[in-house]
């Protein structure tokens, strides 16, 4: 998430850094569908297709993993994976350096991709066990994946950014001690290149579209892509299906999309054994992540970010209540 200031709607500064690539002028009105959270999103068109403009503040983000993240994605598309592709800019680049009067941003554009997002479908037994299926492919083929120039942080380099984070914060022990645990529970595990590899880590329901025609996924935004076990990204796409569907036939759901899974990846033994600590990684990083959001504050702010600001720090309070229990 951005910093909450960094949350509002800015048609003049999206059009700025929009005129760096090719564009259907009138397609401006499309800006209306926006939407911000780690990045801001303003859709347009370019010949008549629809295009997504992504960028952020340079201080919000490493040029390095951007560099990586574009790599790795023409990696998948080389291979014949169903991924977003990005789209160069007037002058050949797929990521922009952009100077504006509202500060520095890093920007690319990528093409929309085919289906819909699966939390628009009726979640049907073969659309879980393609939604698999794409995981297993994309775990597969990034154990055979090696960088050439960039590579993405790893989940260590995740955990020294969280304590630098909470060292700001003094009153934060609980979630200190958190950080530790997972640091060295997961010192504890052994890594291989079956269990262990580049994850998308935002493998949810609204990252992933399924494509009725090739019945078959699209996966966008790699923007949180981390190495980390493989069980980090299955405990985070099973997690995000529980909210959709009825904990009666979770469990039958769950089996579809593992099924899936393994027509292309074998599922590690430790699977079991790995997944409560990626779920506590996974709250612990969005509890530093909020924390470093919320904190700056603007003289006579609007309602909806107070009220945001408000709900937010509640989350907080209920997100640290089980930091720092034995693994």
């Amino acid at each position: 998430m951005l910093k909450l200031n960094d949350l509002f709607n800015n048609i003049d500064l999206a059009e700025m850094v929009l005129k760096n690539w090719k564009y259907d002028e009138e397609s401006i009105e499309m800006f209306k569908y926006y939407r911000i959270s780690s990045n801001a999103i303003y859709p347009f068109r370019c010949d008549g297709k629809i295009h997504l403009l992504r960028f952020a503040p340079k201080t919000e983000k490493l040029k390095s993993n951007i560099l990586a993240e574009l790599d790795f994605i023409s990696y998948l598309r080389d291979n014949g994976y169903g991924v977003l592709e990005a789209v160069v800019s007037r002058h050949g680049e797929e990521l922009v350096e952009v100077r504006t009067p509202w500060g520095e941003y890093f920007a690319s554009v990528f093409k929309r991709v085919s289906g819909v997002q699966i939390n628009n479908t009726d979640f049907s037994d073969t659309i879980i066990f393609s939604y698999g299926k794409a995981l297993g492919r994309l775990h597969q083929l990034s154990s055979k994946y090696k960088p050439i120039t960039f590579k993405r942080w790893s989940y260590s380099d995740v955990l020294d950014w969280i304590q630098q984070v909470l060292i700001n914060f003094p009153e934060e022990s609980a979630a200190l001690t958190e950080t530790k645990i997972l640091r060295d529970y997961f010192a504890s595990i052994p890594k291989s290149q079956t269990n262990y590899g580049l994850v998308h880590y935002d493998f949810e329901y609204d990252n992933v579209f399924y494509d009725d025609k090739s019945n078959s996924c699209n996966v966008i935004d790699f923007d949180d892509a981390m190495y980390h076990w493989y069980a980090m990204d299955i405990e985070q796409a099973l997690d995000s299906l529980q909210e959709c569907i009825p904990a009666e036939l979770f469990n039958h759901k769950k089996k579809c999309f593992l099924d899936g899974y393994l027509t292309e990846y074998d599922i590690s033994d430790d699977l079991e054994t790995l997944l409560p600590a990626c779920r506590r990684f996974a709250k612990l990083y969005g509890y530093a992540r909020t924390l470093r959001s919320i904190t700056e504050k603007w003289d006579h702010e609007p309602d909806w970010l107070t009220n945001l600001r408000e709900e937010l720090s509640k989350s907080l309070e209920e997100d640290s209540i089980s930091f720092g229990k034995e693994l």
